[in-house]
């Protein structure tokens, strides 16, 4: 009898789909582990990406198509979170105190990139990873700015950096070395050796995810990153403007070119209401983001708003996801950032980061 009732049990998971994968929840492996006690059902799920905001909706659901089969009396369902390291590109190691970098991209420069990742990175630490960010623009740093961060960087060796804490995020950009009025007027081999040191030098402490925020284009720094720093995946950013995409199509494959994987577009500004009327309209057009996904075979991830609340929250040092957390916006934002995860979790370990082998030898 148990073993029929485990049977609908997987059957009845089977046909849950994760929003997130767009996998079901047996397909994806969620499943941990199962117990039977008579008409009575328990159920371990383990997602691959963070979820906090999500995972209470989960159990409900998981709980009320289990109990509504007559043969299940009862159902406990609990889930949980594990996050692992992916693999990355070519032969390259993963950086120590990072399990997860993540690229956003643009190609192009003024579509929020630098906001998004912002707010990306806080809305992944709100859904309970940790996380943290490099500001990867070395001629025109904002991340300092948009996070707040004041002072500079501890050195405790003379040699390393602390990363700079913000929001909860740990954090570091060239913007907290120089002065804010300084140009760096360097030519691209001193800007990829200050990429490398920015990202090699910082002690990063046990993070889940790192996000880089990339400058626009696909030259000096996007090579570098894409040669040698171990990459779990990109994520582009764009307008649905013809022009956005025209370059975002470029970012794209040439994270394609170099065995990246492209974990999904976002669509930033993708709308814009009119505080005064209500009255919304695509001032940049309709649907890029969506026809883009469609031609590459690959994610939307998700639209966002042209919305004033943004802009001035960003200048002002708190991104919207910790300046307004229950606003529909942050929970966009966090949507995205449980997307962009999940996609993540479904690819490969990295095998590189596991137990060394033992060989007993006789002596």
């Amino acid at each position: 009898m148990n073993e029929t009732i485990e049977a609908r049990v997987r059957a009845l998971l089977a046909g849950i789909p994760d929003p997130h994968t767009g996998v079901d929840l047996i397909a994806s492996g969620a499943l941990r582990a199962l117990g039977v006690d008579g008409g009575r059902v328990a159920v371990d799920l383990l997602l691959g990406y963070p979820a906090a905001g999500w995972s209470d909706e989960l159990k409900h659901l998981v709980k009320a198509t289990l109990e509504a089969d007559p043969a299940i009396a009862a159902a406990s369902v609990s889930v949980s979170t594990q996050i692992v390291a992916h693999k990355v590109q070519g032969a390259l190691a993963p950086l120590p105190g990072v399990k997860n970098i993540i690229a956003v991209a643009s190609g192009k420069g003024g579509v929020g990139k630098s906001t998004v990742a912002a707010n990306l990175a806080l809305a992944l630490l709100a859904e309970g990873a940790a996380v943290g960010v490099l500001d990867a623009d070395i001629y025109g740093p904002s991340q300092a700015l948009m996070l707040g961060l004041a002072g500079r960087p501890q050195s405790p060796d003379g040699k390393s950096l602390e990363p700079m804490r913000a929001h909860g995020l740990q954090a570091m950009s060239i913007g907290v070395l120089v002065g804010d009025n300084t140009p760096m007027i360097w030519r691209g081999p001193m800007v990829t050796q200050a990429l490398q040191q920015l990202l090699n030098d910082t002690r990063w402490q046990a993070l889940d995810y790192l996000i880089i925020d990339l400058p626009p284009g696909t030259g000096d720094i996007q090579l570098t990153l894409a040669q040698r720093v171990p990459v779990a995946g990109a994520l582009i950013v764009t307008t649905p403007q013809d022009i956005a995409l025209l370059d975002a199509r470029k970012a794209l494959k040439m994270f394609q070119k170099v065995e990246v994987p492209i974990l999904g577009i976002v669509e930033n500004m993708a709308t814009h209401v009119c505080t005064a009327c209500g009255h919304e309209e695509h001032v940049f057009g309709e649907g890029g983001g969506a026809r883009m996904a469609a031609e590459y075979g690959v994610t939307l991830l998700g639209s966002l708003p042209l919305d004033i609340r943004i802009r001035e929250q960003a200048d002002g040092g708190t991104p919207t996801v910790a300046a307004m957390p229950d606003s529909d916006i942050a929970l966009r934002y966090r949507d995205i950032a449980r997307r962009t995860a999940a996609r993540l979790a479904l690819q490969s370990k990295n095998k590189s980061i596991q137990f060394p082998k033992i060989v007993i030898r006789e002596s």
